[in-house]
């Protein structure tokens, strides 16, 4: 329902209304400044490589939206936050993060970058926005820089984006690198299985990492893999190696959002640890609240409603009777 003011009284309603009408919304801008306080320098790639040199475990969480960035830029302790393409999956309900396009990458980055401080922050250029070629892919990653509002970009592959891994970099936008188990891949390695257990696949990781190394990434992402090639990858780079089920020896971690904080229903991998059990906290309070409603105990008339004063309710009843014939 709409509210009419008089047009005499038009600026003096909303110069004094706005103050109440702040107070009372329960969903608002925050006020003063917006902007999150930032509990720690802004961490850089020199800080990254610092924090590898002196065997100072690296934290990357992904986020997804405005409060997630905020809640991994919450701790002072999380060096990187990725804007993951594993939003396919645990933010927009799709099967498979090869179905995310870069449009609704760039969305949701703009919302993480505005909740993130002192974190690096990186994102997953999305399956087909840096294959078809060195151009494209310049041209999607300065889009994820500008539109996004990113500081790096992760490609997933090995010595076969090279190439574009030498561009981007050239042109001045930092690569994590990413080898492995390749999620956008899932259906070329016939599903998300184990990488490197034999000496060939071994090998192969090596070789992909070193060479995206000597291309320019800053950092490279190590899934999946037997903890020990972890560890051998980790010994060969001179950049970060961040672990994803690649063992305890890699330079740092990362694991996904939902699954630290129990939020996600799918498939648990061998590799993830639930840190908290928030979905149980969240279903509980859909729960709660749906019953309150409807037993009628939400909301209390006294705690959490609005009165009117009692004189200006009864002339308002006075000047709006309802008719016999529609009283309920």
């Amino acid at each position: 329902m709409a509210t009419v003011f008089a047009p005499r009284h038009l600026s003096h309603d909303l110069l004094h209304a706005t103050p109440q009408l702040r107070r009372w919304m329960s969903v608002r801008p925050a006020s003063g400044d917006p902007t999150p306080q930032i509990p720690r320098k802004k961490v850089t790639i020199q800080a990254l490589h610092a924090l590898r040199k002196s065997k100072t475990p690296i934290t990357m969480l992904t986020a997804y939206d405005y409060p997630s960035a905020l809640a991994c830029s919450s701790s002072p302790l999380t060096d990187i936050t990725l804007v993951g393409d594993s939003l396919a999956q645990v933010c927009l309900g799709y099967s498979s993060t090869t179905q995310l396009t870069l449009s609704e990458m760039i969305h949701h980055t703009r919302a993480v970058a505005r909740g993130t401080t002192h974190p690096f922050l990186v994102a997953d250029m999305p399956f087909g926005s840096y294959h078809t070629s060195v151009h494209d892919a310049v041209m999607n990653a300065v889009r994820l820089v500008q539109e996004g509002r990113v500081e790096g970009v992760k490609l997933e592959g090995g010595r076969e984006i090279v190439e574009v891994v030498r561009r981007l970099t050239d042109v001045g936008i930092p690569v994590m690198a990413h080898v492995g188990l390749l999620p956008q891949r899932h259906g070329a390695m016939s599903g998300y299985k184990v990488q490197g257990r034999s000496v060939e696949g071994a090998q192969k990781v090596v070789m992909d990492a070193l060479a995206l190394e000597e291309a320019g990434a800053f950092a490279v992402v190590v899934e999946a893999v037997p903890q020990e090639l972890g560890k051998y990858v980790t010994d060969r780079l001179k950049i970060p190696t961040i672990g994803i089920g690649a063992g305890p020896h890699t330079s740092g971690q990362v694991l996904v959002y939902d699954d630290v904080l129990g939020t996600w229903s799918g498939h648990k991998a061998k590799f993830v640890r639930r840190f908290a059990n928030l979905k149980e906290v969240r279903d509980k309070g859909i729960q709660s609240f749906n019953e309150a409603v409807r037993a009628g105990t939400f909301p209390d008339p006294e705690a959490e409603s609005y009165t009117m004063d009692k004189l200006e309710w009864a002339r308002f009843i006075m000047e709006n009777e309802i008719p016999e014939g529609e009283r309920k």
